[in-house]
């Protein structure tokens, strides 16, 4: 390996005491391809092997918390039988020599009547999201919100006992917790929502409800990390000002860390062109290097990944340039990173193990990633 990735290379450990091997992670990505009850499939299994080896972590696809929570072909932690299948998934990727850890989430307004069994979505208000066709969401009640805050701690304690080594609270994407924390989402008026300050007590509360049942149920340290999407174009939208309150209030829970949801690791601030600044560094600088950032979005090759660390970033998360390149490690260690492949041809398909679902999925979203026919 040439001596300028040695950085990438280096072990870490975070605030809870757990120690990962180096600064590589496996960003969270869909594969659409769990059975209709959640349950893990052999081909997510196989997918998940064939990429993770010498990875500092994986970050799982999301897993919903609540059946009325799910899309199609999405993970489950709604319910103690789904422990099991979980913890199928946990050994996988443990047995390759990453740390597993799960995403936690709602689909809340994201979700359909179609993939909900005819049931309505749910969010936090009756507002649909802002493209055609989407479906206008049942707007939680109160006493619905403390289920729904529980069910985010019930599924914490389900990662533990499968055997995960840490969660990641789907804040970010559009899904549940950032449509509390959005005033686009968000126009209740009442201890859920109104002013910044309300809407971030949606989020703070799962927070809280997760904390409980990691030092509850946990026997041994355990990552608890969060994912942000850190601004909104939309009007009314998520600032990088009010990002940055949550962020603050996020570092006072002793969070082991935050991911920052970005399509590029460059990218500034997309309410304000202006600001060129990438955001990811913004918000490093802001919460200080005593609480790292992950820092994700178009990281294909070690430099980039270096360019991003060079921005006080500790770790990197790796998406869609592991799904082309599976051995993206194995390659910069061994110093054949020139090797490293950017793009797909239907003749790798096999050898990528791309469940059939994640293959149509990719093929559906032209541009999502490089495929050469």
């Amino acid at each position: 390996m040439k001596p300028k990735y040695d950085p990438l290379f280096e072990p870490f450990t975070f605030a809870s005491g757990v120690k990962i091997d180096n600064r590589v992670f496996m960003a969270p990505m869909t594969t659409n391809s769990s059975f209709e009850n959640g349950m893990v499939t052999t081909d997510e299994k196989k997918y998940y092997k064939r990429r993770v080896a010498g990875l500092g972590a994986v970050v799982t696809s999301c897993a919903q918390v609540m059946e009325n929570g799910r899309f199609a072909g999405s993970l489950s932690a709604a319910s103690d039988n789904r422990i099991d299948s979980l913890s199928k998934l946990a050994t996988t990727i443990q047995d390759e020599g990453p740390k597993a850890i799960l995403q936690i989430f709602h689909v809340g307004r994201l979700g359909s009547r179609r993939t909900l069994r005819g049931e309505q979505p749910v969010s936090a208000s009756a507002i649909p999201l802002d493209v055609a066709g989407a479906e206008v969401p049942r707007a939680l009640s109160d006493a619905e919100v403390h289920e729904l805050v529980d069910a985010f701690g019930q599924a914490t304690r389900r990662a533990i006992q499968a055997g995960f080594d840490g969660i990641e609270l789907h804040g970010a994407n559009n899904y549940m917790i950032q449509q509390f924390f959005s005033p686009h989402s968000n126009r209740r008026e009442d201890h859920w929502g109104g002013s910044l300050e309300k809407r971030m007590n949606f989020p703070l509360a799962v927070v809280q409800a997760a904390r409980e049942a990691i030092q509850t149920y946990a026997e041994k340290p355990f990552i608890f990390g969060y994912r942000i999407s850190p601004e909104e174009i939309k009007e009314p939208g998520i600032t990088i000002e009010d990002t940055l309150q949550l962020v603050a209030k996020l570092k006072e829970q002793g969070l082991d860390y935050v991911h920052v949801s970005t399509n590029e690791w460059t990218q500034g601030s997309v309410r304000n062109p202006a600001e060129a600044t990438p955001i990811v560094q913004r918000i490093q600088e802001f919460v200080g290097k005593d609480f790292p950032i992950i820092g994700v979005g178009s990281i294909i090759t070690p430099d980039d990944a270096l360019e991003t660390m060079k921005l006080g970033i500790p770790i990197v998360a790796i998406g869609r340039e592991l799904i082309v390149e599976p051995d993206w490690i194995q390659k910069v260690k061994l110093g054949n990173e020139t090797a490293i492949r950017k793009k797909i041809k239907p003749e790798y398909r096999k050898d990528l193990m791309l469940p059939d679902a994640m293959w149509e999925y990719i093929e559906s979203r032209p541009g999502w990633l490089p495929i050469v026919y």
